[in-house]
């Protein structure tokens, strides 16, 4: 009798109780268990999974180790897939696997390249993927000669921390003086560079930005899965623009995608994202993760978590290719369950774990949220 896969997520992102779902309808009819841990007690996903605990707070990397390393040892863990202190978790890969717990994340050395953009920008520039102009700011001085440099060349200017996730801290630089246009309707992006310089000179401390020209769609992530041999099973892009979203395999996107994943080393799941600059595709971000929408490629009838635990397992799942393209789609929020209560937050110092709280049945009316979104054709 085949045993049930034990997969933990630590600390993710709402969209991913549809990870956990895929999980469960894997193609191999195996059985799954997922645990979740997360300090938001309203996170659907402690909701989603069979057992969950809230997080301790203030953890430091080194703490959060250790609290993991408890985490996977009373669990049972088979597949830890983090996200939270990612680094720190991956550089003691030995550890969780002497504990029997296999690590769903690339190895220290390629998280460490992409954690900070412009060593990413540096790194993939050199094995010949184009990337756009950049610039690190760290002054007032050098945004304003970042910002002149762009807009000479007829380029919109935009900054973002230069290491961060999920589009956090995301700006676009304008000249348009403040006034109430930026007061009504709902909140842009746009911000006016005498606002900006005006709050750097009243930093205490110097900012980390990466200054680029805003780029154009449309956006394609392609996510890819690549196993510990470094070879790449599994790259499908998924295309954005605008409302209207879709999938692609043409290698303008996929080549530079596995140019990256496999020279990098970005074992598992990733997710490499490109826009155009001009008439060509630039690198724009890579997640050393599994993206949010990854769960989307299910309607071109691959079940990527899945093969990514397998992979994990030892059980490689061989080259995954799309038997089609799903047709083009948009994204809607959609209601998930929480918790029937929301539990206070959990000491530091405490270990205890929550009860796990089985999804309540469908007739019974039950707690919502909108922040997970659900796919529905166009």
């Amino acid at each position: 009798m085949v045993s049930r896969v034990r997969v933990w997520l630590n600390r993710t992102y709402a969209e991913n109780v549809f990870f956990m779902d895929q999980l469960r309808r894997n193609p191999s009819d195996r059985a799954v268990e997922i645990h979740a841990t997360h300090g938001d007690p309203d996170s659907p996903v402690l909701a989603a999974a069979d057992t969950a605990e809230l997080e301790p707070e203030n953890l430091s990397p080194a703490g959060y180790v250790e609290y993991a390393l408890d985490q996977c040892g009373r669990r049972g863990i088979d597949v830890f897939v983090p996200r939270l202190h990612q680094a720190a978790i991956v550089a003691h890969r030995a550890e969780f696997e002497a504990a029997g717990t296999a690590v769903l994340a690339p190895p220290p050395e390629a998280v460490a390249v992409f954690h900070d953009k412009v060593i990413a920008y540096e790194a993939v520039q050199a094995i010949g993927v184009p990337v756009p102009p950049w610039y690190r700011v760290r002054s007032e001085d050098e945004l304003v000669a970042a910002v002149e440099e762009l807009e000479s060349g007829g380029h919109k200017a935009c900054f973002k921390p230069a290491s961060g996730a999920g589009g956090v801290g995301f700006r676009v630089i304008t000249r348009t003086p403040f006034s109430l246009m930026h007061l009504s309707g709902f909140p842009s992006p746009y911000v006016p560079l005498d606002l900006v310089l005006e709050a750097l000179r009243q930093a205490e401390e110097p900012v980390d930005w990466l200054v680029m020209p805003r780029l154009e769609q449309p956006e394609v992530s392609v996510d890819c899965l690549t196993g510990p041999d470094n070879r790449v099973r599994l790259a499908v892009g998924r295309t954005k623009n605008g409302r209207r979203r879709g999938f692609t395999l043409h290698e303008q996107w996929l080549d530079p995608a596995r140019r990256i994943a496999e020279g990098f080393g970005l074992h598992y799941l990733s997710n490499i994202q490109f826009r155009m600059f001009g008439d060509r595709p630039v690198l724009m971000d890579v997640n050393t993760r599994p993206a949010g929408g990854l769960h989307q490629l299910s309607l071109c009838g691959v079940n990527a978590p899945w093969a990514a635990v397998q992979l994990a397992l030892g059980e490689d799942p061989g080259e995954v290719v799309p038997p089609f393209l799903g047709q083009d789609y948009t994204v809607v929020s959609g209601p998930r369950p929480l918790r029937p209560v929301s539990l206070p937050q959990q000491r530091p110092e405490t270990t205890e774990p929550l009860p796990a709280v089985p999804a309540p049945p469908s007739a019974e009316p039950v707690d919502s949220v909108g922040a997970a979104a659900q796919v529905l054709p166009l």
